[in-house]
């Protein structure tokens, strides 16, 4: 995770060690709570309506109380008190209530990365909720780091391809068809590839893990990330990195981008 930059808490803006939350919190003790992260570019967020719609819905999912508007006050006068242009804002409701909005560095992210499977059943329950209880996917990009790989990619008991811990995935298929695991599998409604999906023409589907590792070029879309190449999975190694349809998806968010922010 990034240094914080900034915090507000309730309302409150306070610098590193000067922001404290009041206890018991279930958001703490017990990961009860949702979140989201944005990025700021050039002091503008991008896509905040749509992170706060989601933000609702995982709220409404865990019947956790969420009040928007003063969130997005929040979020407003936290940049107003910024003066770095780019960074990444996360959001966080806690089940006792605590606002929580903290301005951090971007993560510093490779040209390409190098993925190591992992066997995960999702919580359906959960299904679609960004929430605090994120022990797991932390757990697996260790695990992940381990076997020499940079970050993981979830495969369900029954092979079906689901999901890097922060990431969608995309692909090409011989045929020259992209192609990512659909909603339905049980992935985040990732903003950044509803953008890419919303441009370009995209198979959603189930597909088996056999179905990625025959692709020539694959890809990781998120906040953070954008659109970055994956040259590895296990020990298959991508003939393109960047391939033309990551490369096309990379100008399809960028464009979607300045549409955005115009």
């Amino acid at each position: 995770m990034s240094e914080p930059l900034k915090f507000s808490v309730d309302g409150k803006i306070r610098g590193p060690g000067e922001a404290f939350l009041p206890l018991p919190d279930d958001g703490l003790l017990r990961g009860d709570g949702v979140f989201e992260v944005v990025r700021v570019y050039a002091g503008r967020p991008f896509a905040i309506d749509l992170h706060l719609d989601r933000m609702e819905r995982s709220a409404a999912a865990i019947e956790l109380p969420l009040d928007r508007a003063l969130l997005r006050m929040d979020v407003e006068a936290l940049l107003a008190s910024l003066d770095h242009p780019d960074c990444m804002l996360r959001l966080v409701q806690t089940r006792a209530g605590r606002r929580i909005v903290s301005s951090e560095k971007l993560p510093v992210h490779t040209p390409s990365i190098a993925l190591a499977t992992v066997t995960y059943s999702p919580t359906v329950i959960l299904n679609g909720v960004k929430s605090l209880s994120y022990a797991a996917n932390m757990q697996v990009t260790r695990m992940a780091k381990a076997a020499g790989a940079a970050e993981a990619l979830f495969i369900r008991p029954d092979q079906v391809v689901l999901e890097a811990p922060t990431s969608s995935i995309f692909w090409a298929t011989p045929a020259g068809h992209l192609r990512t695991p659909a909603l339905e599998a049980g992935v985040l409604d990732s903003i950044t590839r509803r953008k890419i999906v919303e441009r370009m023409e995209v198979e959603e589907g189930e597909f088996p893990l056999d179905d990625l590792l025959v692709a020539p070029e694959a890809f990781l879309a998120s906040t953070t990330r954008e659109v970055q190449p994956i040259s590895k999975i296990d020990d298959h190694e991508f003939d393109q990195v960047p391939g033309a349809l990551t490369e096309a998806a990379a100008a399809a968010f960028a464009t979607a981008l300045e549409e955005a922010l115009r």
